[in-house]
């Protein structure tokens, strides 16, 4: 792995922010390879040097997990020359080379996405093979009722394009979850418009068994936990509460 720099090293482990960093190396308080480490712009090998904080050895993950409250209007994407792009929201401490949301949410869809630098992971999350369940609220323009449940759960047909079965809970007159496996092209409001009514918004609330924090305003984005780590691969699904 190239060298980066000490504060962005720690930053991305979680360790601190690149400015509490700054002062933990103005107090003496982070060494590499056995020495007092002066300036945050040094370079380092982070997968080759041994860096300590307060004499505590830190382990370095190759990877980066992200979760990000994706807002309205802002592209699901590593760059674009003329939109916004879920990267560009991250804040200069969580970014790094080769970051990529994990899958797509549509432009005008909100609510969880995943970001990180291990396409291994990606792959495994977004194959259908793997059964990773999604959870989504839904408001529609129309009224919802039981026939459309029932439709759900049979599977989608339109057109030329079959979604398989997927679980359908009214939430409110013209609201729903609904949890698929799939990742088709606006499968979601290809669903509802099959069964004749049309999406007005949409929200993504949980990947595999890793719910959307709700402290998480539209925009922001924090570190995913290990045990959300092991999570968001489960296979285990079933509408509940969010």
């Amino acid at each position: 792995m190239s060298a980066e720099r000490i504060d962005k090293i720690l930053s991305s482990q979680n360790i601190a922010s690149r400015s509490e960093v700054k002062a933990m190396i103005k107090a003496g308080r982070i060494t590499a390879d056995g020495r007092t480490v002066k300036r945050p712009e040094e370079k380092l090998d982070p997968e080759a040097a041994e860096i300590m904080v307060d004499g505590k050895r830190i382990s370095f993950n190759k990877y980066v997990y992200i979760m990000m409250n994706k807002p309205k209007g802002v592209l699901s994407a590593s760059s674009d020359r003329h939109a916004k792009t879920v990267i560009d929201l991250l804040p200069e401490e969580m970014k790094r080379r080769e970051l990529f949301p994990a899958g797509r949410l549509d432009k005008d869809t909100v609510g969880f996405i995943l970001i990180t630098d291990d396409g291994e992971l990606a792959h495994k999350m977004l194959s259908p093979k793997s059964h990773v369940y999604k959870l989504y609220e839904v408001k529609c323009d129309r009224e919802l009722n039981e026939t459309d449940v029932k439709a759900f759960s049979q599977g989608i047909t339109l057109g030329e394009i079959s979604f398989l079965p997927a679980e359908m809970k009214i939430i409110d007159k013209d609201k729903a979850l609904v949890e698929i496996c799939e990742g088709k092209f606006h499968q979601i409001k290809k669903m509802f418009h099959a069964v004749g009514a049309e999406v007005i918004e949409l929200k993504r609330l949980r990947i595999g068994q890793v719910f959307l924090d709700r402290d998480l305003s539209e925009g922001m984005s924090r570190y995913l936990t290990e045990s959300e780590l092991i999570d968001i691969l489960s296979r285990k699904h079933g509408i509940t509460d969010y």
